[in-house]
């Protein structure tokens, strides 16, 4: 893929003699385009939502030189991100794996993000508040990072970048609500229509749907889509560390009302996590900064209590392992205290699984979370939708070399399921763990707690765990 973004960089400099026109078009509102307007209304490719995943993936189509002569069109139904980077960082962050970081090389957006700011995790530890049971993940001797913790602002700011290059095969629309849309399975044609709130309507063969868990695009297939709520809402804040530290660590620990976690930022700030009831929500969101910080730090090191039966379990499981020459007693590093948290910077979003039983249908596709939406505990939902990306951008570029429609359904089906094949394991497991936290019942703690120390004493698990993560 570096490679492919090259060719297209080298591209895109041999037509700067009309970037500055481009770049006026790139400005207009959707109502300057009128479905009257033939030369405008038909495109090879339309991708419904401009968020991170959908950007990404117009950039990596118009980078393709396999798809170079194929018009696509984004249509983002916000305004223009401004691309400015705020003194304060956001509190809304990904972590993003290798597979993730890779595709923004390939797309030149990596050294946009490096020229802005992200945090490298060298290390992940999580632990249980009802045992003594933990686990980490690194790569020997921290010599390798895990993820990088990336502000979403500053990473849809990078693509943006990338994107503002590509004006000879790529249109974005921004202000483009969609209204509808008509797919050829129910009009009897091989175009996909789709209507704007504005009055607009264009017509292309495929229709990438990326337009969040409540997708248009997804309605408009009327595919069965498995969803429930967690009855949790995930909150949001930027903190200050109590002491400067070389702050490279990701904790996360599970308490019964589920996982607070502390992404690193700086090495005097990171950034929160943290999942609990609805009610509890709404009482962390009404306090004042200063006893937020108190109740963060309770929930941090407040020991709850334990059963003895737990204790009992976990310390023969132990014994066992070490007769075994294996050791299930992760070296326990010591989390940071909070000191503040960022004045306005807290928020809290509700959390929820879906997943779509189907991701294509003729002359349409899904990605990210109009296909899948996951609870943030693992951290993966993001790296989901980058994974559909690459996948989808692959397989489209394999169909048109091979002669083939970019809405050729074997092509379509095949990247169905190679993401659901990656896909539904990482979310059940995710799901699996959220509902197997969110109990103190004592059987179900000695059962977790013995699995997160066999999970640890096991390497070759624990990096099957890390590649599959990794992407």
């Amino acid at each position: 893929m570096a490679g492919l973004s090259i060719l297209s960089r080298t591209r895109n400099v041999c037509s700067c003699n009309l970037f500055s026109s481009n770049v006026t078009f790139l400005w207009r509102s959707t109502s300057t385009l009128s479905n009257t307007d033939d030369k405008h209304s038909y495109y090879d490719i339309v991708i419904a939502g401009g968020g991170m995943v959908g950007t990404t993936l117009a950039c990596c189509l118009a980078q393709a030189p396999r798809l170079s002569e194929k018009k696509i069109l984004l249509l983002e139904g916000g305004p223009k991100h401004s691309g400015d980077l705020k003194t304060h960082y956001s509190n809304r962050v990904s972590s993003l794996n290798s597979g993730t970081k890779s595709l923004m090389k390939s797309i030149g957006a990596w050294e946009h993000i490096t020229n802005a700011r992200y945090k490298s995790v060298k290390k992940m530890q999580v632990w249980e508040a009802c045992s003594d049971a933990m686990i980490t993940f690194s790569y020997d001797n921290m010599c390798d990072d895990v993820a990088y913790i990336v502000e979403n602002d500053v990473l849809l700011a990078a693509v943006n970048k990338q994107v503002e290059k590509l004006t000879e095969n790529l249109t974005v629309l921004y202000q483009a609500k969609i209204k509808g849309c008509q797919l050829p399975q129910h009009s009897g044609t091989n175009e996909v229509r789709v209507d704007l709130e504005n009055g607009s309507s264009y017509f292309c063969n495929l229709l990438i749907g990326a337009d969040g868990a409540n997708s248009q695009v997804r309605k408009a297939m009327n595919v069965q889509y498995l969803s429930w709520n967690y009855h949790q809402m995930g909150i949001v804040a930027t903190l200050k560390l109590s002491e400067p530290t070389e702050n490279v660590v990701a904790w996360q620990r599970f308490l019964p009302t589920g996982p607070i976690a502390l992404l690193p930022l700086t090495d005097e700030l990171s950034s929160l996590v943290w999942s609990t009831s609805i009610q509890q929500a709404k009482e962390l969101l009404r306090l004042s900064d200063e006893s937020f910080v108190d109740a963060l730090n309770d929930a941090l090191w407040k020991k709850y209590p334990r059963d003895k039966v737990v204790d009992i379990a976990t310390q023969k499981l132990n014994e066992i392992l070490e007769s075994m020459f294996l050791s299930s007693n992760a070296v326990r590093q010591l989390h940071p205290s909070i000191a503040s948290v960022e004045e306005g910077s807290r928020a809290a979003f509700p959390l929820g699984f879906g997943h779509s039983t189907r991701y294509v249908s003729k002359g349409v596709v899904l990605v990210g979370d109009a296909a899948h939406r996951v609870h943030p505990l693992a951290g993966q939902g993001v790296n989901l939708g980058f994974g559909d990306v690459q996948c989808l951008s692959d397989l489209l570029c394999e169909a048109v070399f091979n002669g083939s429609t970019l809405g050729n359904m074997a092509h379509l089906r095949k990247y169905e399921t190679l993401r659901q094949r990656h896909n539904v394991p990482t979310m059940l497991a995710v799901d699996g763990l959220q509902k197997l936290y969110g109990t103190t019942l004592t059987p179900v703690v000695v059962l977790r707690s013995l699995g997160l120390q066999l999970t640890h004493a096991l390497n070759p698990v624990k990096k099957m765990i890390m590649n599959h993560a990794a992407g």
